[in-house]
């Protein structure tokens, strides 16, 4: 490995907005709007804010399975938030996520609207209110949780650590490419570990574990990722393999990937999913009609 740099951090760190990488135009120190814009409201009970992203692609699964099951009540609306344009920062989005980012859910099934805000917290929301994903015994569903949480712990490390300085750090840095690789390589082992004992995360049953831990470490798995499957030699978790393919073939998990799909082949995505005839008439072909 390389010597360190001659950087020497300043006693008092200060925000330098010149400081490059892919996402240097939004990312920023403090929290709240910087514009008001209202959020978009269509007619279904749950109104979705996201991006298709291994973060929002979550969420779109599990509405689609939920749907697929007869659960009229997961009928949804899902609003494109583009991130690289500041979307979430309107403080239409900041009511709803005051993170500033997505996914963000509002149930207005009730007398009141009620806000779920990251991720897996949205996961075990929709999982408890329909009564669906989420095992019903002890045991299970304690497996089924700390996979989640799992998942929660350790995907920053996949996406802002991994992700960031091997694809998108506007200088490659030898011992950040090599500290978040091996620990990459090592959360695959452990989830090459797990799935050699059992078909699913939780067990026998597929559950909101696995739908959190998929679009990240299953997408990575089948190369969608980073373009880094030869770098990380993903073939190698045969066991992860096996999972994510068996996911992958879901058709649930097919629609939710399209819906708030913004990169990829046209006939992949589905930039906003307002009905379920969508995914046959594609939102982008209709923009694209009306350009």
């Amino acid at each position: 490995m390389t010597g360190s740099s001659d950087y020497t951090p300043p006693k008092i760190w200060t925000w330098n907005k010149a400081n490059g990488g892919a996402f240097a135009n939004i990312n920023r120190p403090i929290a709240g709007p910087t514009h008001d814009k209202e959020l978009p409201v269509g007619r279904h009970p749950l109104q979705l804010y996201s991006l298709g992203t291994p973060n929002g692609v979550k969420v779109t699964i599990m509405l689609e399975e939920l749907l697929a099951l007869g659960h009229k009540g997961a009928e949804y609306d899902a609003w494109l938030i583009e991130i690289g344009k500041g979307d979430q920062f309107g403080s239409g989005f900041v009511a709803v996520n005051p993170n500033s980012k997505i996914p963000a859910l509002l149930d207005r099934s009730g007398s009141q609207p009620i806000r779920v805000f990251e991720s897996g917290s949205i996961l075990f929301y929709l999982a408890e209110k329909f009564g669906e994903f989420l095992p019903k015994d002890a045991a299970t569903r304690a497996e089924c949780m700390s996979w989640l949480f799992w998942q929660m712990g350790s995907a920053p490390y996949l996406g802002g650590g991994f992700g960031h300085f091997y694809a998108y750090a506007p200088t490659k840095i030898e011992y950040a490419i090599d500290r978040f690789a091996m620990e990459v390589k090592r959360q695959l082992d452990v989830l090459d570990r797990r799935l050699g004992e059992v078909e699913y995360l939780a067990g026998s049953d597929y559950s909101i574990a696995d739908m959190a831990v998929w679009p990240w470490y299953g997408g990575l798995a089948r190369g969608w990722q980073y373009g880094a499957a030869e770098f990380l030699q993903v073939e190698d978790y045969k066991n992860v393999q096996r999972w994510a393919e068996t996911i992958f073939q879901r058709p649930a998990v097919q629609r939710g990937r399209m819906v708030n799909r913004t990169s990829g082949e046209p006939s992949s995505q589905l930039r906003e999913r307002h009905d379920a005839s969508d995914f046959e008439t594609r939102t982008q072909d209709k923009l694209e009609a009306a350009g």
